[in-house]
């Protein structure tokens, strides 16, 4: 009977539309189909369950707000540790894929977010531009840079919102002059280029020296992605540095691997500037890995080569030193990585999904976290022993998707790096959460 019901249905309209089409001969099809859609609105049925995320950001005097990056559904916020999530860039940002956000510490007001993702795998989205809130995120402006491609990262200086860098990959699928590093002085309103390579490298990170904003290190990395093939690394990638604001730059090499190098993660111990890690790719396997310097960048050596920190170097390679502890360092991986010896030994903190990609460490207490994976984004108060669900984001990228003759009927998607999942198309509170879930087969 529901079959039948359904054909008489779709013979009504399909009727009333040749109907319209003969008194209405001298009006396009397209037109009238126009007209019956527009009365048409999109919902959100879910999942709620957390896709890729490559940026994330805290506030340090609000303990309990973070921020969230999706690579395909904009900027989120939490205000209560990651119990529940709001999305707060739909109607400003006209794009999904967010690379970096960055709160500014001496203004918790204003935001830096950087469109494009930089972690691209062959699904990636590419970037609008650069988009500044002086407001927490309640309203959004374009920052400009519409042609950057993938943002990497956005460092502010730690005394003054309006000065900030932004380290651009470039188009992910062909040269673009707009890679490189860019600063702004006046809170994103103008950008200029203050390093350029070339019109196949860009930046994928930046970093600042806490305790001496004067000095700053970028690692320059060559991308393309091709249809049958991805360009990675070369001769000019590699780690630069300044010392006047970005004024000036040179290339370090004192002990650092040499040649075509890929994709480059660096940081600089807030407790201790002289402490300076690289975790570089190198086309020689005995080369690559992380790099430790305590003199402050004059030279280097290497002190871990373990494959696992840097297992498909292009999709994670990210390093972050912890505030209060030159001694300690985290590298995000396919799992989630600690040392506590400066780099030479690391050991793994269990997170609720793998492939992980940011983290932002509260300043003030280092216990406090927000780390970033293929899952989404979760919030930790104890150092890692514990985390904030990821099944409470609705965020996740869907491959494909088809529907059921059920009433109401369900619709069905593989999510990235996930199961297949199942929701109804009616239900209750809007979004399907996890006891409305079907899992109907494999992942992706």
């Amino acid at each position: 009977m529901f079959r039948f019901f359904s054909a008489l249905i779709c013979f009504f309209v399909l009727g009333s539309l040749s109907a319209q089409t003969k008194s209405t001969s001298n009006i396009s099809p397209q037109v009238q189909a126009n007209e019956l859609l527009s009365g048409l609105t999109f919902r959100n049925i879910g999942p709620a369950r957390g896709g890729r995320s490559t940026a994330v950001a805290g506030f340090h005097a609000m303990p309990n707000s973070f921020l969230m990056g999706a690579t395909g559904g904009g900027v989120w916020r939490t205000d209560d540790g990651g119990t529940t999530w709001r999305n707060i860039s739909d109607g400003f940002i006209p794009v999904g894929s967010i690379g970096a956000i960055t709160v500014a510490p001496s203004d918790q007001n204003v935001i830096y977010v950087g469109t494009g993702s930089a972690d691209p795998r062959g699904n990636v989205s590419i970037g609008k531009g650069i988009y500044v809130s002086y407001d927490q995120g309640k309203s959004w402006q374009f920052s400009g840079l519409e042609k950057a491609g993938q943002i990497g990262r956005i460092e502010i200086h730690p005394h003054n919102a309006n000065i900030a860098y932004a380290a651009v990959l470039g188009n992910p699928f062909g040269p673009n002059k707009e890679r490189g590093l860019y600063k702004t002085v006046d809170g994103g309103k103008t950008w200029k280029q203050v390093l350029s390579i070339s019109d196949k490298t860009g930046v994928i990170d930046v970093t600042m020296d806490k305790n001496n904003p004067r000095i700053l290190l970028a690692a320059a990395w060559t991308f393309q992605r091709k249809p049958w093939t991805t360009i990675d690394g070369s001769e000019e990638g590699g780690v630069y540095q300044s010392t006047d604001e970005g004024a000036t730059w040179k290339k370090l090499k004192n002990g650092l691997p040499e040649g075509i190098l890929g994709k480059i993660g660096v940081a600089i111990s807030p407790a201790n500037s002289e402490r300076i890690w690289v975790l570089a790719e190198s086309i020689d396997n005995e080369k690559g890995g992380l790099y430790a310097s305590h003199d402050g960048g004059k030279s280097f050596r290497r002190i871990n080569g373990d494959r696992e920190l840097r297992t498909r170097h292009w999709y994670y390679t990210r390093i972050f030193a912890d505030p209060k502890d030159e001694e300690t360092v985290y590298i995000n991986n396919v799992s989630f990585w600690k040392s506590t010896n400066g780099g030479l030994h690391f050991d793994r903190i269990r997170v609720t999904h793998g492939d992980c990609h940011d983290l932002w460490i509260n300043p003030n207490d280092s216990k406090i976290m927000i780390h970033s994976n293929d899952g989404g984004a979760h919030v930790t108060y104890n150092g890692g022993f514990s985390w904030s669900t990821l099944q409470n984001q609705p965020t996740a990228e869907i491959y494909r998707v088809a529907v059921d003759n059920a009433f109401p009927y369900r619709v069905y998607g593989c999510q990235q790096d996930n199961t297949s999942i199942s929701v109804s198309s009616s239900v209750r509170g809007g979004t399907a959460y996890q006891q409305d879930w079907l899992h109907v087969g494999g992942g992706e």
